[in-house]
C-alpha cells in the first residue's frame, strides 16, 4: 500500500464517491457535516470574528488549504509531526487512563443532546 492509499473501510462509501465524481466535477458538492462540541465551538467563534461568512466557507477554505498542502509532503509531515509531538506532550501531563475510561463510560451513558443547526440567513 503506498501512501497515498487507505484500506477501503466502506465500499459503499468509496461507491457513492465514484458515482457522484462526474456530476461534482460540474456542479460542486453539496454534503452535510457533524463537528464535535469543541470543533463546532472553534468554527463558530471564526465566524463571529469574522473571518469566516459561515460555515460552509470554513469547511471550503480548510479543504482548500488541505489540497493546496499535498503536493508539499514534507511540509505536510513536519506539521504533523508537531502536532503528534504536542498531543503527546499533553497526553503526558494527562489524568490516568482508568480516570479518563470511566468518565467517558458515564458521558456515553447519558443522552447526547441535539446537535446545534446552521441556517442560511436569506440576507
Amino acid at each position: 500500500m503506498t501512501d497515498d492509499e487507505l484500506p477501503d473501510d466502506n465500499p459503499a462509501e468509496c461507491a457513492q464517491a465514484e458515482a457522484l465524481r462526474d456530476q461534482a466535477r460540474t456542479g460542486g458538492l453539496r454534503f452535510e457535516a457533524y463537528l464535535p462540541p469543541a470543533l463546532a465551538d472553534w468554527m463558530l467563534e471564526r465566524i463571529e470574528r469574522g473571518i469566516f461568512a459561515d460555515p460552509s466557507e470554513a469547511v471550503f477554505a480548510i479543504v482548500r488549504t488541505y489540497s493546496e498542502l499535498e503536493p508539499h509532503r514534507d511540509l505536510r509531515d513536519e506539521l504533523l509531526g508537531r502536532m503528534l509531538d504536542a498531543s503527546a506532550a499533553e497526553l503526558e501531563s494527562a489524568r490516568r487512563a482508568d480516570e479518563v475510561f470511566a468518565e467517558l463510560r458515564r458521558e456515553l451513558g447519558n443522552p447526547r443532546p441535539a446537535p446545534a443547526r446552521w441556517e442560511k440567513v436569506a440576507g
